[in-house]
């Protein structure tokens, strides 16, 4: 049969799974970055090569691939993930803020465990022996030792299971115990030096030490893939004196570790900003966008919510850069490529959230029995203020993000009549 090759008609057209099985592997990944979240997973999971499609991926591009689909398809395709792949969503997944999220972590443990023995076996060495730590000592009692003597208290302690002869185990968690039993009966059975590293730390370790150290080394990972800590990515929402702004000339970046990926972002193509980024385009300049965006995620915890939210941050990523590139420049690309190749995005993110945020100011001394008006005014008043929709052109009772400086300017003319009235 004659080697089929990727070409524009066939992105147009679309592949069969057959059509698709048979393209080189490159033309593979390629293809299929141009396919909707859920035709991606189906042609993944259909293939042969759906192992080495899914381990070819940036460990966000799986995680973003997992949160758009959800459901039965996303959980088998945790079942193909390597183990930077796999620890990058227990990072994401299994902390809000600076605490550890218990029954979350038993749920992505229940995951693991029906993904069969080789997935279970090939992850098991990757996983942070500090976050197993954690886990269990929120989750069993562990009593015995090897060569230590049981107290009388232990002896008459009702212990639920030993795995082992050796350390006795009393569950602490009913509605968890089958998930906890299964992992500790696996671990026993295929590494038992882990399993009795674990019950000694487990009996032994004090749960906010195992927190914290478990913390300070999930930060770690994310900060190597461009994910920095919460307290540092809420910088970005920072305010600053729009009046008083002077854009930087001379910025300079450090390379990261490693590339990252930016999710679909839905994106009109028609943004001053999007007309001034391809005469700035470069690996430092995607490299900084990218890592902007990932700090808005965690600034927002949109990692832990709903795919729409986390699309609706990173559309506000957008929209912010826009508009303050719309305030400083007036028009001027020149001037605009100009700003985004000396000026920090980060900065220029803090200058439209600022314009954004003194609308916010406003909204708040208002009120209005109105219900359109009253609409506009709350959702103004929110932590991340919306633009409602009923002022656009096609009237929808809804939000959306703020994306140009006529937003700005659209919704100040509404406050200004507001404030007329009051």
């Amino acid at each position: 049969m004659e080697e089929k090759t990727l070409s524009t008609t066939a992105i147009d057209t679309g592949l069969t799974i057959e059509e698709f099985s048979i393209l080189p592997f490159e033309d593979k990944r390629i293809y299929l970055n141009g396919l909707l979240p859920s035709e991606r997973l189906e042609m993944i999971l259909e293939d042969h090569d759906d192992k080495k499609l899914t381990w070819a991926m940036q460990p966000q591009e799986v995680y973003w691939l997992f949160k758009e689909v959800g459901g039965e398809d996303a959980m088998e395709l945790l079942t193909l993930t390597n183990p930077v792949q796999f620890l990058f969503i227990l990072d994401m997944e299994l902390w809000r803020g600076w605490s550890f999220m218990e029954d979350k972590a038993v749920e992505y443990l229940g995951y693991l465990i029906k993904g069969g023995e080789e997935h279970f076996l090939q992850l098991l060495p990757h996983l942070d022996f500090n976050l197993l730590s954690l886990l269990l000592c929120r989750e069993i009692i562990v009593a015995g030792g090897i060569g230590d003597l049981n107290t009388d208290e232990e002896r008459q302690t009702d212990w639920d299971h030993t795995f082992d002869d050796v350390f006795l185990i009393k569950f602490r968690n009913p509605k968890h115990s089958q998930v906890i039993g299964s992992f500790l009966e696996l671990i026993c059975r295929f590494d038992n030096q882990l399993y009795t590293a674990l019950m000694e730390s487990v009996s032994g370790d004090i749960d906010t030490e195992m927190e914290e150290e478990s913390y300070r080394m999930k930060s770690g990972r994310l900060a190597d893939l461009g994910f920095p800590p919460r307290d540092e990515a809420l910088e970005i929402y920072a305010r600053i004196n729009p009046d008083t702004f002077v854009p930087d000339r001379n910025k300079s970046l450090l390379q990261t570790k490693g590339s990252t990926t930016l999710p679909a972002t839905f994106l009109t193509g028609k943004t001053f900003l999007e007309r001034i980024i391809p005469l700035v385009d470069s690996e430092n300049f995607r490299m900084e966008l990218n890592y902007l965006v990932n700090t808005a995620l965690v600034a927002d915890q949109a990692h832990l919510a709903n795919t729409e939210y986390m699309r609706a941050v990173v559309e506000r990523v957008y929209g912010y850069l826009n508009i303050a590139l719309e305030h400083l420049c007036h028009g001027d690309e020149s001037k605009g490529s100009e700003i985004l190749s000396g000026e920090y995005l980060k900065k220029l993110f803090q200058l439209g959230f600022s314009l954004v945020l003194g609308l916010k100011f406003r909204a708040e001394k208002l009120d209005d029995s109105n219900y359109s008006n009253e609409k506009a005014l709350s959702g103004l008043k929110t932590a991340r203020p919306l633009y409602y929709r009923g002022l656009d052109s096609d009237g929808i009772d809804g939000y959306r993000e703020f994306r140009s400086i006529s937003d700005v300017e659209s919704m100040s003319a509404f406050l200004k009549e507001m404030e007329k009235m009051q």
